[in-house]
């Protein structure tokens, strides 16, 4: 059985501090809160206090149970070959973690403060942890969980590593991009670039493993 590490321990830190933050601010939480903002960061949905706390609530589960996925993938991966990179899926884990706490903090804290321009926050967090997950992608090894799966990396590891190489440069690139493209440019600009960076960073490794695959099932062939 797995052990509760130090890991663990900084992780549960980090999950809790979102509802620390809750738990301390409830009483000064409005009757309706947002729900939803548009690119330009304003709310576009409300909901009453109970759905908001719900949304809450949520929102932690799925980041405890992303977590524990992840630290218990080698026990239930078939290809038992997570266990090689048992140290990316950790830092993913955290990374996780680190990512749904700030967006709930960001939540929060629009809830309390009317007017908050809640693209200027949540979005470069999506562009800092799609930096985060370019610069591990190159170490995480063939799995059915996490990575880019198409039916092509997952017929060959040559595959899985070309596509991983440079999916991870493309994110890493890209989640900067946006980040700054958020926090610097106009609105408008902004949500061209942002919506033609996640455009690229999808579709390009997907085309280019399929491409790879071809190509080097020729190879074989000749």
């Amino acid at each position: 059985m797995k052990k509760f590490s130090a890991s663990d321990v900084s992780a549960l830190i980090v999950w809790l501090i979102p509802i620390t933050y809750l738990l301390f601010t409830m009483s000064s939480l409005p009757a309706t809160a947002p729900m939803h903002y548009d690119m330009n960061g304003n709310a576009n949905r409300y909901g009453d206090k109970s759905e908001f706390l719900l949304f809450q609530a949520l929102m932690q589960g799925v980041a405890l149970l992303i977590y524990l996925l992840l630290k218990f993938l080698p026990v239930i991966d078939p290809k038992r070959q997570v266990k090689y990179g048992e140290s990316t899926f950790q830092k993913l884990g955290m990374g996780l973690v680190i990512f749904l706490s700030a967006l709930n903090i960001a939540v929060i804290f629009g809830a309390l403060h009317h007017g908050f321009n809640a693209s200027k926050v949540i979005l470069p967090i999506i562009g800092l942890f799609l930096a985060f997950i370019g610069n591990i992608m190159n170490s995480i090894k063939p799995n059915y969980f996490a990575g880019i799966r198409t039916p092509w990396t997952l017929e060959s590891e040559d595959t899985w590593r070309a596509t991983h190489r440079l999916a991870g440069k493309i994110w890493f690139a890209g989640g900067i991009l946006l980040t700054i493209s958020i926090l610097l440019i106009p609105p408008t600009a902004a949500k061209i670039i942002s919506a033609s960076i996640l455009a690229i960073i999808v579709l390009v490794p997907v085309i280019y493993s399929y491409v790879y695959f071809k190509n080097h099932q020729l190879d074989k062939k000749i």
